[in-house]
């Protein structure tokens, strides 16, 4: 005898893809299935409903594909308010228990959904019964190593439901779901004229653009428009690691990019020592702002930051020269610091930087605006393969995209 759940799939459902993929879930994990109702939305902007009978030959098949099906949207037809369990202690979740998606998301609590706030991939669900602003019901998400004992921390995915992105019929330009993808052959300037709309549209609606930058930025020459865009107001914060930091503050003290010179190419004498060097001084000063103050540091990103209040976050590792003393070197500590940036972020350009791209990507919702851009087409994949499917990917030189971005942005203020 087999045994049968329905669950309902509601939204563009079928431009997204989204049912596709649920009847090739349920075929591929062993199960059938048999459509109830399906009602197609008639205009671009109605939403598509289908019921769906799911069916298999035991529990552990079934769940299986209940749980493909969830990742996808699809939600019991009857849902039972959420199951919680108590953390047992601090950094210890309940076995079994719910790990997030980047998806906005949704819990049953007292027989109302309530939205979870802060998603972010691969962290529990916790659910404050009266933790909300007006005494209510609170959910949020939480990494592990936050949790605090007694947390009522969501397990399984009875009562929770998902919503991935969707593009109805009629979303056009670089951020149209399912649209990213990685290509080296798309028109480069079209696209990067796209994105600088886009950051354009972003600031004059009061959004916030974060970028997330590697050394290559300085090393390609790009340093300077990146600057340009910190200077106009263009970018609301930065986050690095100690080299980009480096190299950009090494630029202003010795004019050259690990030891080279990125206007003439000549390589100085001493120059491999100057990235170093330029760690000293800013160690001597007292730390980058105390540096531009004193006029150690004249120009450049960093300066830029410092000038017009855009706070960063230089994220270490255990590879860093020095390092800088405005590098974070606690990991956790790094962590929450990209997050809380992360959560602010309307849009996010990923320049030329892998390690600190998928940290940030790993922190993002899947609604928020992202551009990866690198020469190396294996960063963007990755990115992608880790979860932040909504990213759209650019195979370029990093010294060519960010000038032309920063012409596109800047050609309208004159």
């Amino acid at each position: 005898m087999s045994l049968t759940r329905t669950v309902e799939l509601e939204g563009h459902i079928i431009d997204s893809g989204r049912m596709q993929q649920c009847f090739t879930a349920v075929m591929d994990l062993g199960g059938s299935f048999e459509v109830e109702e399906f009602n197609v939305g008639k205009n671009e902007d109605e939403a598509s409903y289908c019921r769906l009978s799911v069916s298999a030959d035991d529990e552990t098949t079934l769940q299986g594909i209940l749980h493909e099906l969830h990742q996808n949207g699809a939600v019991l037809r009857d849902p039972p308010n959420v199951t919680l369990e108590p953390a047992p202690a601090d950094q210890v979740v309940p076995s079994g228990f719910y790990s997030t998606t980047n998806h906005p998301t949704e819990v049953r609590y007292d027989d109302e959904w309530i939205p979870v706030e802060h998603i972010e991939m691969d962290c529990a669900l916790v659910v404050e019964p009266e933790g909300g602003s007006h005494g209510g019901p609170r959910a949020y998400t939480k990494v592990l190593n936050a949790i605090d004992e007694g947390d009522l921390v969501a397990t399984d995915e009875s009562g929770i439901r998902v919503k991935p992105p969707e593009r109805p019929r009629g979303s056009d330009g670089p951020f149209g779901f399912m649209q990213g993808g990685i290509s080296a052959e798309r028109p480069s300037e079209s696209t990067i004229r796209q994105i600088a709309e886009e950051l354009a549209e972003t600031k004059s609606n009061g959004g916030n653009v974060l970028v997330v930058a590697g050394p290559a930025v300085i090393h390609s020459g790009a340093g300077d428009a990146l600057a340009e865009l910190v200077r106009k107001g263009y970018i609301d914060a930065i986050s690095a690691g100690n080299g980009f930091a480096t190299h950009d503050l090494e630029r202003s003290i010795y004019g050259t990019s690990l030891g080279m010179n990125v206007e003439t190419l000549e390589h100085p004498r001493k120059g491999h020592k100057h990235h170093i060097w330029s760690i000293s001084e800013v160690i001597r000063a007292g730390g980058i702002e105390a540096a531009v103050e004193k006029g150690v540091i004249t120009e450049g990103v960093m300066y830029e930051c410092v000038r017009n209040d855009v706070p960063y976050v230089l994220a270490g590792s255990i590879r860093d020269d020095g390092p800088l003393p405005d590098t974070i070197t606690d990991a956790v500590e790094a962590q929450d610091a990209i997050r809380e940036q992360a959560r602010e972020a309307d849009l996010v350009l990923m320049l030329a930087t892998l390690l600190h791209s998928v940290a940030v990507g790993n922190c993002l919702p899947s609604t928020t605006k992202t551009v990866c851009v690198d020469i190396n087409p294996a960063t963007v994949t990755q990115l992608l393969d880790r979860g932040s499917a909504q990213a759209v990917g650019m195979v370029t030189d990093i010294g060519t995209f960010v000038p032309t971005l920063a012409e596109f942005v800047l050609e309208a203020d004159d």
